[in-house]
């Protein structure tokens, strides 16, 4: 009972927050249609759940499992495979918002502060989108937040109990995604925060040194478990698609530095909005105390996203996700700060309307009407409006679903790996009227197979993405030499020509 009374307030806070948390992360969460990788993830968790000898078949693709194994925890209870994945990120999402009360505490020694973080966590439009979507990031940045918080806290304790505890938060990040390695790289940063003026100064930083040491062998440790797999080594040809080795980057160091640096402020701009980055920066400014608790987060932002800047390939607006979080305990500080120094309530309120109007409108489109948000162009397109996104496949599970009813029926689809058939096998594959082949490329004549297929039972085409031949018309549409086809469904991407068409071969 004491320790109720005691933090009442902030349990008071963080209930309201979760329960607004909740709302906003499961309100219409199917309402986006499912994503490629999504289903990529969805299905392998399907066949990870039915069969341990795959249970590290995300490293076939050169993906870590972790995401993948706790997707496989929530099929068992959830029937939905796609909500199923998407409350594994909603979970995660929950993770960080609690994290951000303790590092924001953490840091500054204040619980409103902590208890701001978190508020922001739940308002920011980027954790708005990926805490819905069945994708890695939510985890990534949980495991971030988390780690950061435990970075500080050895830092300041010199703890073997903390380090134990750190190694296995970075450990999860790394068993989630290779960029979680950053919080091992920044180690040496933490230091800032050392007491360099207290007793027994060269004791200490030897005893953080050792335990620095545990942290990165517990951490490797569990990272090892990978090894296990014989796909293991994929993981470093998967993240060549997308980081530059170093021996290629030496050819072109800068070459790309300036495009990747306009792309990664236009996504902070549209997703942190010009409001919460403006205080982020007068953090450094409102007042001098906690400097260097202020130059951790900023560091924790921005090497990064300058280390992304030079060696990024191909790059994602969900890739800076993680980098963007240490800023909003920068945003609580700023808020406080300049609250203390508005007097007047009325200019008080026109501050926060100032400062939350956009951010609060953007997750207000991205809950009612996704193509509208004021997000970037490039999670516009991939999630709503461009081939990768799923529009089109609610209805035609449905339709196939029926049509099974009748008897036994034959699918293919365009491609055999992505959307295309694994949307279509997450929710069909144990259905015994329903076969699905997935076929690639796709040739100027009807593969021989469908036809005869054709022959035996009704039988169908899914298109969906662009083809390697020019006689497709639009993506997402037959090639116009196929004439045995009779279109059953079609549904348009957004504004532009891009279909998800289902087509009936006839005998």
């Amino acid at each position: 009972m004491g320790f109720i009374k005691k933090y009442r307030i902030q349990i008071l806070v963080l209930a309201a927050l979760t329960l607004i948390y909740l709302v906003s992360r499961f309100y219409s969460i199917l309402s986006l249609p499912i994503f490629t990788d999504e289903a990529i993830y969805v299905r392998w968790a399907q066949i990870a759940k039915q069969d341990a000898n795959w249970r590290f078949i995300s490293l076939t693709d050169g993906k870590q499992p972790m995401f993948i194994w706790l997707m496989m925890i929530s099929l068992r209870f959830i029937e939905d495979p796609l909500l199923a994945g998407r409350v594994v990120s909603v979970g995660a999402g929950f993770l960080s918002l609690i994290g951000m009360y303790f590092l924001g505490r953490e840091l500054f020694r204040s619980n409103k502060i902590g208890l701001i973080s978190s508020s922001l966590y739940v308002f920011f439009p980027m954790s708005l989108v990926y805490d819905r979507m069945a994708l890695y990031d939510s985890l990534v940045g949980a495991f971030a937040i988390w780690g950061l918080f435990f970075i500080v806290l050895l830092v300041r304790t010199v703890r073997l109990d903390v380090a134990l505890i750190l190694g296995m938060v970075i450990g999860g990040g790394v068993l989630t995604k290779t960029n979680a390695f950053f919080n091992i790289y920044l180690l040496p940063f933490s230091l800032i925060l050392f007491d360099w003026r207290g007793k027994g100064i060269k004791n200490r930083l030897m005893r953080w040194l050792g335990l620095t040491v545990v942290v990165l062998i517990i951490t490797y440790a569990l990272y090892s478990v990978l090894r296990l797999s014989p796909f293991f080594h994929i993981i470093t040809e998967k993240n060549a698609i997308f980081v530059y080795p170093l021996k290629d980057w030496l050819n072109h160091p800068f070459a790309f530095f300036i495009g990747n640096w306009k792309a990664f402020w236009d996504w902070t701009i549209r997703y942190l909005t010009w409001p919460l980055l403006a205080l982020a920066l007068l953090s450094f400014f409102v007042s001098k105390s906690f400097f260097r608790e202020k130059l951790i987060l900023f560091f924790w932002f921005i090497l990064p996203i300058v280390a992304l800047g030079l060696f990024g390939r191909t790059l994602y607006p969900r890739f800076i996700f993680f980098m963007l979080l240490p800023l909003l305990p920068l945003i609580a500080f700023s808020l406080v700060n300049i609250s203390k120094r508005l007097k007047k309530t009325y200019l008080l309120i026109i501050f926060l309307v100032l400062s939350f109007a956009l951010p609060l409108k953007t997750d207000f489109l991205i809950l009612t009407d996704f193509a509208k948000a004021y997000i970037p162009v490039s999670d516009q397109r991939q999630y709503l409006s461009d081939w990768p996104a799923g529009g089109g496949v609610k209805d035609a599970v449905e339709f196939f679903k029926k049509e099974a009813e009748k008897g036994k029926i034959y699918v293919a689809t365009q491609g055999t790996f992505g959307l295309m058939p694994f949307a279509l096998e997450i929710y069909l594959v144990q259905n015994p009227n329903i076969t699905i082949e997935g076929i690639w490329p796709v040739e100027d004549v009807i593969p021989q197979r469908v036809l005869e297929k054709s022959k035996q039972m009704p039988t169908y085409f899914v298109f969906y993405q662009p083809c390697m031949i020019k006689t497709c018309p639009f993506i997402g549409e037959a090639p116009t030499t196929w004439k045995n086809l009779e279109l059953i469904q079609q549904y348009r991407k957004g504004y532009g020509k891009r279909f998800f068409s289902l087509y009936k071969v006839m005998p």
